[in-house]
């Protein structure tokens, strides 16, 4: 039997290989998908079937990318009008030779939800695993609101139905095989477990011993953030994503033509530590550094203007164009070459931000002039505390609340470390603020250095994240 998981790292992605017998099934899978038929030839193995557990919001689905070299049968949840595929029901089974992979309709996270419940037929009845999709996570369930907060209720409640009607009636032996893992946006808290079994979901996971009525007020109350990329997400994989054979060839741009380019709605991604932006960078381009490119670019990149990488040594670059073609970003461009030492060597005009350490900031933190702007996850900010006087709004956010802060203060931006600071104060220089300060370290210095978080005290623009 094969049986694989590739993780896609960031966006916290599980997707699986399995089969026997000279056939293969792969679940959820990437947009860059060479790595299924990769494995599949080292098994001796043909890739026949492609399930897709749901749509989607947080990244390309890859199975069209993946059927088109493999000749497979891509297979999704018959409730959703896609525009390619072929839907599936309760109860069809599909064989991978003595495997059975089972359809088990589970909606709640989507209407169109389905799990695969696989059986080894040559060795028992028995479901050895279950792939949940977004239904079930390890320590966590899937988000109801992406449907909308008219219909966040009821799809609150058939995530109920689903998991306790379906799932864990499942043998407590069950491997648990869901679409992500910590970190990802689809869960509100996801544990770091590379494996979990419904047994052991069923003794830890606290979810699961809600009532209904607990449950579905839990899952409504719930405060999460939707980026606005999700929306592209959902078109895209819905109707069915273009066609792309071949990561993007990034063209290398001078100085000179990234500074004509920039006349022309390109997008300049400055993709180095926060320090290194603070110290130098090119006017006008936003700060995202590296790990960051999956979690924040669908707040603030377009899917028109062309895509312009700033690095300093533009190491393994084909890495960082991955993230873009994960997330549909198909107009990734180019890079400048040199690294933004050439930028500067051109005599180019510098632009820099203020850093400050939290003794900077605590020296300071009474002085009229500073305006204290913490753009972490709210719910970081009320379960960890806040700095005095400090108010809030959520990076991703920040432009629908920019004249929400006032120009003629010395704005101090922070973050949990730093990193997000950045982009936020990348933001504010974009929109015309010319006293920014990053604070470097955020909350987590802050504590280091001794110097307290309250938490009896709110100042908060944007309390919490729309739905």
């Amino acid at each position: 039997m094969l049986f694989e998981k590739i993780k896609s790292d960031i966006l916290a992605h599980n997707s699986y290989i399995v089969g026997a017998g000279g056939e293969a099934a792969v679940i959820d899978p990437r947009r860059d998908c060479l790595v299924y038929a990769a494995v599949a030839e080292r098994a001796g193995m043909k890739i026949t079937k492609i399930f897709e557990t749901h749509k989607n919001e947080d990244y390309v689905i890859g199975s069209r990318e993946l059927a088109r070299p493999t000749g497979a049968e891509i297979l999704h949840g018959a409730r959703e009008d896609f525009k390619f595929g072929t839907g599936v029901r309760e109860g069809e089974t599909f064989s991978l030779g003595p495997l059975e992979l089972e359809v088990l309709e589970t909606p709640g996270h989507t209407v169109e939800s389905i799990s695969l419940l696989l059986r080894d037929r040559s060795v028992s009845g028995d479901p050895l695993m279950v792939f949940t999709g977004d239904a079930l996570f390890a320590g966590d369930v899937g988000r109801t609101d992406l449907a909308g907060e008219d219909k966040r209720r009821e799809m609150s409640e058939m995530l109920y139905t689903s998991l306790h009607e379906k799932l864990l009636t499942l043998p407590d032996s069950a491997i648990v095989c869901p679409a992500h893992g910590a970190g990802s946006v689809c869960g509100g808290n996801i544990s770091d477990r590379e494996y979990t079994t419904i047994g052991f979901e069923k003794a830890t996971n606290g979810l699961l011993s809600l009532s209904k009525e607990e449950f579905v007020e839990r899952k409504v109350s719930e405060r999460l953030y939707e980026p606005q990329y999700f929306r592209m997400m959902r078109k895209l994989n819905r109707e069915g994503p273009p066609l792309i054979y071949n990561l993007p060839h990034l063209r290398a741009y001078s100085a000179r033509e990234i500074r004509s380019l920039m006349d022309k709605m390109a997008q300049i991604v400055d993709i180095r530590s926060p320090t290194s932006f603070a110290g130098g960078h090119i006017p006008g381009t936003i700060s995202i550094w590296r790990e960051g490119l999956p979690l924040y670019m669908g707040y603030y990149l377009n899917y028109e203007g062309p895509i312009i990488l700033v690095d300093d040594f533009n190491l393994d670059l084909d890495h960082v164009v991955r993230h873009f073609v994960r997330l549909g970003y198909d107009n990734i461009s180019g890079y400048l070459a040199g690294g933004f030492a050439a930028w500067f060597k051109q005599g180019e005009i510098v632009e820099r931000s203020g850093t400050w350490s939290p003794p900077d900031l605590a020296e300071n933190l009474d002085d009229p002039s500073i305006w204290v702007l913490d753009v972490r996850n709210v719910n970081h900010r009320e379960e960890d505390g806040h700095i005095q006087g400090s108010h809030h709004i959520y990076v991703g956010h920040l432009e629908e609340h920019i004249e929400e802060i006032p120009e003629d203060k010395r704005v101090v931006v922070h973050c949990d470390a730093g990193y997000k600071g950045s982009l936020a104060a990348s933001i504010l220089e974009k929109h015309g603020f010319r006293n920014v300060i990053n604070l470097l370290g955020g909350t987590i210095g802050w504590k280091a250095a001794n110097y307290p978080l309250v938490k009896d005290e709110e100042r908060v623009v944007s309390a919490s994240p729309p739905v």
